[in-house]
């Protein structure tokens, strides 16, 4: 049976790529760069989409873009076509990733988190960690509400419409679920404003006996 989150990415992927325009154009293009700059190893892009991290793939590092959306995965093995970058795209369900145990260096995961709802996300985060390396990295980007209280307001605005057209919230908590979840926190900033939040989380190297 299919779920209600792969039911709304079915009919998301129609109009993903042209709502986000001006985000990509205007915001996340530099924030997605710098988050990628400097990766190496074998990384796991999950939550991929539409492929809009492909763009900023390293060289250096083997990529596999994952997502549980066959429709949106279909407009991310475009766009690594259309940038000549590397990528192997999979189909996968982020609570029961299709992955050898240890498997990756690194994890990124861009804007997936605020989707995902709270009761599941720990559940996600553990087999995040189950298929990267001991010493592996984690690297999040998330929507968090503002502080600032007019930004904040507006926010609750669009709020209600973020969550129609992509199941997204601004009060995931992320953070929690991943100290939860048994990661080491190594990073915790904004990126832009004070409503994207970068949140770098290590696996740690088991105790010598």
């Amino acid at each position: 049976m299919e779920s209600p989150l792969r039911r709304l990415y079915r009919r998301a992927s129609v109009y993903y790529d042209v709502l986000d325009w001006p985000l990509e154009r205007f915001r996340y293009g530099r924030i997605r760069r710098e988050l990628w700059s400097g990766l190496r190893g074998r990384i796991l892009d999950l939550g991929a989409g539409t492929g809009r991290n492909v763009p900023h793939y390293p060289a250096a590092a083997d990529v596999v873009a994952a997502d549980a959306s066959p429709e949106m995965l279909e407009r991310a093995r475009a766009r690594v076509a259309a940038e000549n970058r590397g990528g192997r795209i999979v189909l996968t369900d982020a609570l029961a990733l299709d992955f050898q145990d240890g498997e990756f260096d690194a994890c990124v995961s861009t804007f997936l988190f605020c989707v995902l709802p709270d009761e599941v996300q720990e559940r996600a985060l553990r087999e995040v960690m189950r298929v990267l390396r001991p010493g592996g990295t984690l690297y999040l980007l998330e929507y968090v509400y503002s502080r600032v209280w007019w930004r904040r307001l507006w926010m609750r605005v669009l709020a209600p419409g973020v969550e129609a057209l992509y199941g997204a919230r601004f009060d995931r908590d992320t953070r929690t679920h991943l100290l939860d979840a048994g990661f080491s926190l190594t990073e915790e900033r904004y990126v832009h404003a004070d409503i994207i939040l970068k949140l770098v989380a290590r696996k740690e190297q088991p105790l010598a006996r």
